[in-house]
């Protein structure tokens, strides 16, 4: 017995120790959590899943709340904070609290919709417009096949200041530039490698443009926006045609695919030296998409804030549905088709669907 009763204590002052003390609790609905605080996300989850996903669906508003996640986030920038102009930013809720601001930044072209879609169910709720941001993009997400479950953190206090302009990297610029732009952003949490890069990049897969080029609203950049795959690592490494970077087709590369637009810089990120190889890594490694864009997504959806002062509520993301898709090349496309640009692997060898040269349907 007294051994027992030592073991127990041991075991408590471990926990303590550790700042891993359980907590779990019962929402009203049933649900078991680790921590209380956590209950008030069931309804926001549910408002979320009904009215703005549609039931549930993988479409235009699940990647405009998961761009919303990033455009709010990579706001922030030691390097401009130092000079005395602008302090905060990062993932606190300002590119809504501010969009008469921010929405006006030419980076943060479009987004005003998707705020004007989120406003009236934030305003529902007991919750900061930072911690809404960055729940909707992990929920919508949940929707689409092949997709991690992304973690979801709660406690971020909201903006009091606008973010600074020129903070959101846009297609048109170059990968010096984006790299640079990322590292500044995480350097007070160790920096950004460029491999993360290309993770936090993967968001593309579900992803459509209205306003690259506008003569061609919800076009999106491969060609099965509606699954979290590897197509589009495959489908940028396709031979396309620059356009000179000017006009209403600026950022934009022409793709061989019809109805499909590919972004000057994930072109460019494709056959950098120093981001090909990692690009190409993801190619068919529905496993390492999962796993390396999860780890960005949380590091990204954090910005600006210390994740331990954070109360962790991923267990309430629904678990996503399995991939539906098996990597490809399009059909009409060979393997002569792509620009092989990683100078230490060769491109895997892929199937090639049957068929006439694909269309993409915009979303």
């Amino acid at each position: 017995m007294a051994f027992k009763t030592l073991l127990v204590s041991v075991l408590a002052a471990l926990q303590v120790a550790n700042g891993a003390l359980i907590r779990r609790a019962t929402c009203s609905d049933g649900t078991v959590v680790s921590d209380s605080a956590c209950c008030a996300l069931i309804p926001v989850i549910q408002d979320l899943q009904e009215n703005l996903f549609d039931g549930g669906e993988c479409g235009e508003e699940v990647h405009e709340s998961l761009r919303l996640t990033f455009h709010d986030a990579i706001g922030i920038s030691p390097a401009i904070a130092a000079t005395g102009v602008f302090g905060g930013g990062g993932a606190d809720g300002s590119i809504a609290l501010f969009d008469d601001i921010e929405t006006n930044f030419h980076a943060n072209n479009g987004v005003d919709e998707i705020i004007g879609e989120q406003k009236p169910l934030i305003a529902k709720h007991n919750i900061t417009t930072a911690d809404f941001i960055q729940l909707a993009g992990a929920i919508g997400v949940s929707n689409c096949p092949g997709a991690p479950q992304l973690n979801v953190f709660i406690g971020r206090p909201d903006a009091t200041q606008p973010a600074p302009d020129k903070t959101v990297p846009e297609p048109f610029d170059t990968v010096d530039s984006i790299l640079a732009r990322f590292q500044d952003a995480f350097s007070t949490v160790g920096g950004f490698t460029p491999a993360e890069v290309v993770a936090l990049l993967a968001s593309h897969t579900i992803a459509a443009a209205d306003h690259v080029d506008p003569s061609i609203p919800g076009t999106p950049f491969d060609s099965t926006p509606e699954l979290f795959d590897t197509q589009f690592f495959i489908e940028t490494q396709i031979r396309g045609t620059i356009f000179p970077g000017t006009g209403g087709n600026q950022g934009e590369v022409e793709s061989p695919l019809h109805g499909e637009l590919r972004l000057q810089s994930d072109s460019e990120l494709a056959r950098d030296s120093r981001t090909a190889c990692e690009w190409q890594s993801f190619v068919g490694n529905q496993a390492k998409l999962q796993s390396a864009f999860k780890a960005a997504f949380r590091r990204m959806s954090v910005l600006g804030h210390d994740e331990s002062a954070l109360i962790d509520c991923s267990e309430l993301v629904p678990v996503p549905p399995a991939p539906a898709s098996v990597a490809h090349l399009p059909a009409g496309v060979t393997h002569n088709d792509i620009e092989q640009a990683c100078a230490s692997t060769p491109f895997p060898t892929l199937p090639t669907d049957p068929g006439p040269v694909t269309s993409v349907a915009p979303v």
